[in-house]
Parts: C-alpha cells; sequence; structure tokens
C-alpha cells in the first residue's frame, strides 16, 4: 500500500468514513480486494455512487488508458469486503455494461464532475461496478 492511500484509510477509519483533502465532501469507501497474482489483501480508497440500495464503483485511475490494479484483482476473484461509512459487509463485485452502465457512469459525472474529465481522457470505457452484499 503507498503511503497516500494510507493516509487516506488511517483517516476514513478514525473519522466515521469522512476523509478530507481530494475526497473533501466525497463519498468514498474502502475496497478490499485479493490480489489477483499474489493473493493478498489490497485495500483502497474509492469514490461511490448509491442509488436506490445499490453501491457502484468507478475504474477510472483518473482517465488512465489501463484498469486500476482493484479492478482486474476483483475480475480475477469478485468476492470482495467493503468499508461504508462504520459498515463493513461482504459483498460480490458485478461489472455493469451496456446503456446501464452508461446511465449510472452519467449520473455520477453529473453529480462529480471529475469523472466526466476521466472519461473525456481515455479511449476505454470505464468500468462501473455494482457491489453486492452477500
Amino acid at each position: 500500500m503507498n503511503d497516500w492511500n494510507k493516509k487516506v484509510i488511517e483517516e476514513f477509519r478514525a473519522n466515521a468514513g469522512k476523509v478530507g483533502g481530494q475526497f473533501e465532501g466525497a463519498p468514498v469507501l474502502l475496497l478490499h480486494t485479493t490480489g489477483a497474482k499474489s493473493g493478498l489483501e489490497r485495500v483502497n480508497p474509492v469514490m461511490y455512487l448509491e442509488e436506490s440500495a445499490h453501491v457502484y464503483v468507478f475504474a477510472t485511475k483518473a482517465g488512465a488508458d489501463t484498469d486500476p490494479d482493484w479492478y482486474r484483482n476483483l475480475v480475477a476473484n469478485s468476492g470482495v469486503s467493503v468499508e461504508l461509512r462504520e459498515e463493513t459487509f461482504d459483498a460480490t463485485a458485478d461489472p455493469i455494461s451496456g446503456p446501464e452502465r452508461d446511465r449510472i457512469y452519467a449520473v455520477q459525472a453529473r453529480l462529480n464532475p471529475g469523472f466526466a474529465e476521466y472519461e473525456a481522457k481515455t479511449t476505454r470505457v470505464i468500468p462501473v461496478v455494482e457491489l453486492v452484499r452477500v
């Protein structure tokens, strides 16, 4: 884990899921995945969208042309754990595609304009993943 993620994770846990800095006021959760190659647990702070009891995360990697490692990990092993505010739960990561993916991403981009910028920076379709409680 890099130092930046470590600081965000510590702040998240110390403040009931609230963090400052670039995430000030943003909906952030901690996503626990299993490393696709290492088999080790990985924890990443990611922004999410909560809509009608559904929780979605977005593999933006700030608009890079490659998917983030955490996305590759959950594709290899869809069983994840989620820290959302003060709650922790197990979930299955279910990538969303087609018109539903586009609709969900558009909602996130409207609420958080940086997501529209990420989409404009890359030629890849940024994955949208539903975290389905188990």
